[in-house]
């Protein structure tokens, strides 16, 4: 198996700490792109990468290698302590950057651990959030591992075995998970979009090059009878009001 080690931080402390502990479970190849080292210049919200698609980004040369590595994993860790309540600014800058999988998702196939640690409060927020970004990527599953460092739930390293045991299982079985009501609602929105004759062109381009306007949800994901009718009725409801 490959995994893709993402580090929001800025240093190797507690947040590091929890994920070497993590890949001791894991069996495979690792690829760790340190964020810090990585130099992304900050997003300047130019909307290209949406509208005219990601290569038009005017840092895609520095972006693109990073997402080529999640593309080639089967095992995806993002990592990052609490900063003011929320990712880092590292983190939050390598979202922004790829804000586009939001309009059209493609990891459908990948499972991810997310890894949040802090020295005081919000690191169920911060994971979470991370949760809420992966699954608009189209990730099957996520894992979480979020610590209080120095608190009641200090770095408790049997969750941590835990949780990265169950990661790496799923990982290895390949199976696909059955995607929640709200990802196939966000999977609806943009297929029905993509069907608008002023759509924007990089989505109608990439909703019909994969495929994927004429399926419930990706191929590669099987849905229960009920969430294939729930999948249907949701996108005739929303081509109608789109």
């Amino acid at each position: 198996m490959k995994y893709v080690i993402i580090n929001g931080s800025p240093r190797k402390k507690n947040t590091w700490a929890v994920v070497k502990r993590a890949k001791q479970n894991l069996d495979g190849e690792f690829e760790e792109i340190q964020l810090m080292k990585e130099k992304i210049p900050m997003c300047n919200g130019c909307f290209k990468c949406i509208m005219e698609g990601e290569e038009r980004c005017p840092h895609f040369d520095i972006v693109n290698p990073i997402v080529e590595k999640i593309r080639h994993a089967d095992g995806i860790i993002i990592a990052s302590p609490v900063y003011a309540m929320n990712v880092t600014a590292l983190l939050k800058n390598l979202f922004d950057h790829t804000a586009y999988f939001y309009h059209r998702p493609e990891f459908f196939t990948k499972k991810a651990l997310v890894v949040v640690t802090t020295a005081g409060a919000g690191h169920k927020n911060v994971a979470k959030y991370i949760d809420e970004t992966l699954r608009h990527w189209g990730v099957n599953k996520i894992y979480k591992i979020a610590f209080a460092c120095g608190g009641k739930d200090s770095l408790d390293t049997k969750t941590i075995d835990k949780t990265a045991v169950k990661f790496r299982k799923d990982v290895e079985s390949e199976k696909m998970h059955s995607p929640k009501l709200g990802d196939i609602i966000f999977f609806d929105v943009w297929k029905a979009m993509a069907l608008k004759e002023d759509g924007i062109p990089a989505d109608v381009r990439y909703w019909h090059d994969t495929g994927f306007i004429n399926h419930d949800f990706s191929p590669d994901v099987k849905l229960g009878i009920f969430k294939k009718v729930f999948s249907k009725l949701m996108f005739n409801i929303l081509k109608r009001v789109m």
